[in-house]
């Protein structure tokens, strides 16, 4: 059962009154409208129609609901049961816009479909793949999601896109005020209002951009001439499929899932104050209910769905990561697909908001990306696992005239997106880099020749190599020490100490073998008296003080020599 962080109000076990259940449901479903951007993209891309793009929205919208419900289920294996909303994915925008421009909404439709499927079979081996996807690769996927949308947060915060190139003073004024209203909410109130920062943000957002102009009449327009309620019209349901694009969609869906294991890794953690290392039964859930959603999104005309980063930054931000608030959030998501009048509410929100309560959860998800990275120990290998695919993936969106000339139908979309070409390095780099890392290690140390330091630097080496958390090398560190040097001081030993270190996703173990007189471990300390009077009592001590470091500690006599196991759980 995991242990609740005290920073957070509503842990994810936590059930909020109903009212501010909706509320904070609401709040997410307004960072999920603004990737709403991406089906508009993609209409107005092939020359769509108004209809077209209704559609494809409010598709969107139903699909994002159901996966957003189903990623917080946690039943027969389906959803990770965390707030993790699904949103119209950015790792599928190239693949999409690619099958769209070939042959139109229906080839895109059946292309998400099939692409859902084999994430669904990706789903089933997710836990036998957790060599494949260490700290420092889905950290650095978490981190270039947030990276990638950098562009399109910066342009919306300054109100401009590829029709609007220059920047108002009152879009100015409304970004900042919005943005301000956001951050200082968060940082300087308490309980409710900050639970509430984005969405009292953009109430400001909206009120400063209609007084200053930057909501204009036919905005307002827009939302009068809205239906209230319409349901889908089944002519534009239609799929088809191409062979040649199956490679595009699998490579967004590689991209998608990675990001899926790092914003459902930080679901974990943000929600688990004793957090050690990613659950991949939990993740495999989580990736089943995405790749279901993605089919669902195909089969009813929407865009493919992913865990939103920006919306797990923003629970991080509230402080509330209830997954009540998720099954609040997608019941609204779907009232919005049937109900036009209330989607326009979202669909006319002043580019400046958009782009202010991007920014708000962005900042949280970049952070969040480099602190999964960052909990593992990095070698010169694993700095270079992260740095390579981190510089080459910038470069997409810093020199994009670099990879203009790339025209192959599988390999044009990895070279149009920061996202997908780091993703593509950083597992390229991780399988290849793995290759020379031994799983097991020897050191042998000599009383009365040795010192600490040589345990210090064999097992800081070691770690770093293997990609280990800190604190569990750092306490074998301590357990080592101690037994050391208490066998030297002691007299326990005869001659050299052998220790063999066995490393693995899930176990550290440390087989230390010598000859000489076996040390004890007890599970109580010894009293004072007890020291006054037991000439073993000192031993017995230092024995006691050994268990504080290590999980579990066993000690025997084999082949004539002492043997002591210190296990650690990674």
């Amino acid at each position: 059962m995991p242990k609740k962080p005290p920073e957070l109000v509503y842990g994810v076990e936590d059930k909020p009154p109903l009212p501010t259940c909706l509320l904070l449901g609401l709040q997410h479903v307004t960072i999920i409208t603004i990737a709403l951007i991406f089906p508009v993209v993609i209409v107005r891309s092939i020359g769509g129609t108004l209809e077209e793009a209704e559609f494809f929205v409010s598709m969107s919208l139903l699909a994002g609901g159901i996966g957003t419900i189903l990623q917080a289920l946690k039943k027969k294996g389906i959803g990770s049961g965390y707030l993790c909303p699904s949103v119209c994915g950015p790792s599928y925008l190239p693949a999409s816009l690619l099958a769209a421009q070939t042959g139109g909404l229906s080839l895109l439709f059946g292309m998400t479909a099939i692409a859902g499927s084999f994430e669904v079979l990706l789903s089933r081996v997710m836990h036998r793949l957790r060599a494949l996807f260490p700290a420092e690769v889905t950290g650095l996927v978490v981190l270039m999601v947030g990276i990638a949308i950098i562009p399109l947060v910066i342009r919306n915060f300054m109100g401009i896109d590829a029709t609007d190139t220059v920047t108002e003073i009152p879009e100015l004024i409304v970004a900042f005020i919005t943005l301000g209203t956001m951050v200082g909410l968060n940082v300087w109130s308490k309980g409710k209002l900050k639970l509430y920062s984005v969405l009292i943000g953009m109430v400001f957002g909206y009120i400063c951009a209609f007084l200053l102009g930057v909501l204009h009449a036919p905005h307002i327009e827009v939302f009068r001439q809205a239906p209230l309620v319409a349901f889908p019209d089944p002519e534009y349901f239609g799929w088809s499929f191409d062979f040649f694009l199956l490679v595009p969609f699998l490579i967004a869906i590689v991209c998608s899932s990675l990001k899926s294991v790092g914003d459902i890794t930080t679901c974990q953690k943000i929600n688990d104050v004793e957090w050690k290392r990613p659950d991949m039964k939990n993740i495999g859930g989580g990736i089943l209910s995405d790749g279901l959603s993605a089919i669902v999104s195909g089969l009813v005309g929407g865009m493919g769905q992913s865990t939103s980063s920006s919306n797990v930054g923003l629970s991080i931000g509230t402080g509330a990561t209830s997954r009540r608030i998720a099954f609040a959030a997608g019941g609204i998501l779907i009232i919005l697909a049937l109900f036009p009048k209330l989607a326009a509410v979202f669909v006319i929100m002043p580019k400046p908001v958009m782009g202010a309560a991007l920014i708000y959860a962005v900042s949280f998800m970049i952070v969040a990306g480099i602190q999964i990275i960052m909990s593992r120990m990095l070698d010169a290998r694993r700095i270079f696992v992260v740095g390579i695919p981190l510089i080459f993936g910038l470069s997409v969106d810093a020199l994009p005239e670099l990879y203009e000339n790339i025209h192959h139908p599988w390999l044009q979309p990895i070279f149009s997106s920061s996202l997908f070409l780091a993703t593509v390095l950083v597992i390229i780099l991780n399988l290849i880099f793995r290759i020379g890392i031994a799983q097991r290690q020897q050191l042998i140390l000599e009383p009365g020749v040795d010192s600490s330091e040589k345990i210090f630097t064999f097992m800081e080496k070691q770690g770093s190599a293997w990609g280990a958390r800190k604190e569990v090398i750092y306490r074998a560190i301590s357990a080592m020490n101690e037994f050391f040097e208490s066998v030297s001081t002691l007299g326990l030993t005869k001659g050299k100490i052998k220790a063999d270190v066995s490393f693995d996703e899930f176990n550290l173990d440390i087989d230390l073998r010598y000859d000489g007189m076996l040390m004890e471990f007890p599970t109580m300390r010894p009293t004072e008296a007890d020291l006054l009077r037991d000439e073993k009592a000192t031993i017995k001590l230092a024995g006691f003080i050994i268990t504080q470091y290590v999980d579990t500690v066993k000690s025997d006599l084999k082949e004539g020599l002492c043997r002591v196991l210190f296990h650690f759980d990674h």
